[in-house]
């Protein structure tokens, strides 16, 4: 699970409540290997012909392409060749993300993302950052598609850990894939007095609990159990360079904990000066994100609802639908 996956799952959630008829072609549904570098993620080995078989058969009002991976190219040219319109999602930096995995320059792995979305009717982007990278590469047709956070589930009320008691204030609280992108090395190395804690697991783990053994890795935690941390919390740090959004970001909000992060696409889309704090010296966010109110936190927190963010999606898709198909 992580904020694509969650993303999707929760607006097809929404969407059949709503009554729509949702198709989700995704990689269970087909033989498929482990993404290099990101096992958990499956690359699906599917045609064209089998995809579009899929799509023929059910015959939606609307295709909404989710991820540029195998699926979504088959999905594209089965769409291409029958003359359907689609839509299309930009979630994750991918060129970033592939830069920093191979060493080349991000700008190697532009063209293909180009070459994929050009063709969209409508790009859905989470942030006017996002929109703004994908307008300086030459594609216009954007869409706003927000997130949202569950107000049930995060809410600043939920009782600490038992093992915040025991640690020195103040919590300093990471929460989020543990991988190379996430740049988590620069918040363990950050200076600021207290305690970290890592909410998480992914492949850099093992590797950071041995660099930094004075933080404290708790492993993966969902749920009360997730929001507990989040709320017991007394600062967020988000040190990622290259997410298009941060989930993690409003759900800490609405937990009532104030996030300092670097002044990048997600942090300076989300984030004001009553909520939180952005600097390129990581310590001097955490410094001032530690002096915003609980209030304005949990309510810039709770300005972001998945109704909301579905209704938004509905919008984008093209001739509003009453069914929709997504592909993954």
């Amino acid at each position: 699970m992580n904020g694509v996956v969650r993303t999707l799952t929760t607006t097809v959630a929404i969407l059949r409540g709503w009554g729509h008829e949702v198709l989700v072609i995704s990689p269970d549904g087909y033989r498929s290997l482990p993404c290099p570098t990101y096992s958990e993620i499956r690359l699906a080995m599917a045609s064209r012909f089998g995809v579009g078989r899929r799509l023929e058969a059910f015959a939606p009002d609307a295709v909404h392409i989710a991820t540029e991976g195998p699926l979504g190219l088959a999905a594209r040219r089965h769409c291409l060749a029958r003359g359907q319109a689609f839509t299309t999602a930009y979630h994750t930096q991918f060129p970033d993300y592939l830069a920093r995995r191979t060493h080349l320059p991000a700008a190697t792995f532009w063209p293909y993302i180009r070459r994929f979305h050009r063709p969209s009717a409508g790009i859905m982007v989470a942030t006017e950052s996002v929109g703004r990278t994908l307008r300086d590469q030459g594609l216009p047709q954007l869409r706003s598609w927000s997130r949202g956070v569950d107000l049930a589930q995060f809410s600043p009320d939920i009782p600490a850990p038992g093992l915040f008691a025991e640690l020195p204030r103040p919590i300093q609280l990471y929460v989020g894939r543990v991988s190379a992108e996430k740049n988590i090395a620069a918040f363990l190395e950050s200076r600021h007095p207290g305690a970290k804690v890592v909410v998480g697991d992914g492949p850099a783990l093992d590797g950071l609990r041995a660099r930094y053994p004075e933080a404290h890795f708790v492993g993966r935690k969902s749920g009360r159990e997730l929001a507990a941390y989040y709320a017991g919390a007394d600062v967020f740090v988000f040190p990622s360079r290259t997410d298009t959004f941060g989930l993690v970001m409003i759900e800490a909000l609405a937990c009532g904990t104030p996030v300092a992060g670097y002044p990048v696409t997600g942090p300076v889309d989300i984030l004001t000066p009553a909520a939180g704090a952005m600097d390129d010296d990581l310590n001097t966010a955490i410094a001032a994100a530690l002096a915003c109110d609980q209030a304005d936190c949990v309510a810039l927190g709770r300005s972001y609802s998945w109704e909301s963010s579905a209704r938004q999606f509905l919008a984008a898709l093209v001739d509003g639908p009453q069914q929709a198909c997504t592909a993954a």
